[in-house]
């Protein structure tokens, strides 16, 4: 195919809720790369609070990644399959790993490439030279060497696939983080799209799913996922205390934390996924974790692995929960305001932008 000289795309340049579209030249791939072209993305959380000015990151810069595309060109080197060992040449509907990892730095070498640190990280990068089409606010994205690429199934709906790489792999980790879940009693802070996520994730896995949220409208969301109990968060320390195997806090919230504490039982683990954007610190008992012989974990993004485990999921169990339904609504690269004004309510779990 014939491919223009120039992609359009919006750029945020570092003041609050403002956006600029422009053309930026469009990059032939070299080796290593892959070139698609954009078909859809969903606004996460991070890119809201980026554009509201509440979250520090590189400027100029294309924001999103939790998006999808179709490879429209390959340079040379570029493997004959995914990360999966499926066929991939152009014309194929991928997803990729929010960060392309080097593979040699220490990071990458003790199990946490997406902490690389010479890595390309998607919808984060300045949006100059070579790396200036690598988010989602744009009509083509050009990944880097070291990208996880994945070939999504032809049937998976758009709706669904767009927050693989980010809300789905991200909760696989913090499935795998939790070791065996098969029989446990897990318990999740949050029913955003993190959160919602995860209920299905953890009951296919075999987990009880115990959800605290405070709206009323999430915690019916919830048991849709495959809760077995969704408690608003003043009920729910009496409901659970000191009863749950495991966990997973993607609120981000103090308050999320220092309810789910005493909700473990003795061994039991925490997994950290929501808190990241800066917050006070919170008193916390060490002698308590101590006693109890508590694990907490943090995990902030995921490996390539978690990102094959997301999509193997989704393509398994998509139409057994209501995933489709939680992209509300869908705007054009024209109306990106429109559509990051529609992600600040609170009833929305995500909206999505279609160049």
């Amino acid at each position: 195919m014939t491919l223009p000289e120039t992609s359009r795309a919006v750029v945020f340049d570092g003041v609050p809720r403002t956006f600029e579209p422009c053309d930026i030249p469009l990059p032939l791939p070299v080796e290593g790369e892959w070139l698609v072209r954009v078909v859809a993305m969903t606004v996460c959380g991070s890119d809201r609070h980026t554009w509201e000015g509440r979250r520090q990151g590189p400027i100029p810069t294309v924001l999103g990644h939790e998006m999808i595309g179709d490879i429209v060109a390959g340079g040379a080197g570029c493997a004959g399959h995914d990360r999966r060992g499926r066929p991939i040449e152009v014309g194929c509907r991928v997803t990729w790993a929010i960060v392309a990892a080097c593979g040699r730095c220490p990071a990458c070498m003790n199990g946490y490439p997406q902490k690389c640190t010479g890595g390309v990280k998607y919808g984060h990068e300045r949006a100059v030279g070579r790396r200036a089409l690598t988010g989602g606010l744009a009509e083509y994205c050009l990944l880097a060497p070291g990208t996880c690429v994945v070939v999504l199934d032809e049937a998976l709906p758009i709706t669904v696939a767009c927050p693989a790489n980010c809300a789905t792999a991200t909760v696989a980790g913090a499935i795998r983080a939790c070791g065996e879940i098969d029989g446990a009693k897990l318990g999740i802070v949050g029913a955003g799209m993190l959160g919602l996520t995860a209920c299905a994730f953890a009951t296919t896995s075999g987990a009880r799913v115990i959800v605290a949220e405070p709206d009323a409208a999430r915690r019916r969301r919830a048991l849709a996922f495959g809760a077995v109990a969704a408690f608003h968060p003043d009920q729910w320390a009496s409901g659970v205390a000191g009863s749950l195997d495991a966990v997973i806090e993607v609120s981000g919230t103090n308050a999320g934390f220092l309810a789910a504490l005493p909700a473990l039982r003795v061994g039991g683990t925490m997994i950290l996924v929501g808190s990241v954007s800066p917050s006070h610190d919170v008193p916390v008992s060490l002698e308590g974790i101590v006693r109890r012989c508590l694990s907490i974990r943090g995990l902030h993004n995921y490996r390539p692995d978690d990102l094959i485990a997301a999509v193997e999921f989704l393509e398994r169990h998509h139409g057994r929960y209501p995933f489709a339904e939680l992209v509300s609504e869908w705007f054009p690269l024209s109306d990106t305001t429109g559509a990051f004004t529609a992600a600040a309510d609170s009833a929305c779990i995500r909206v999505g932008v279609r160049p």
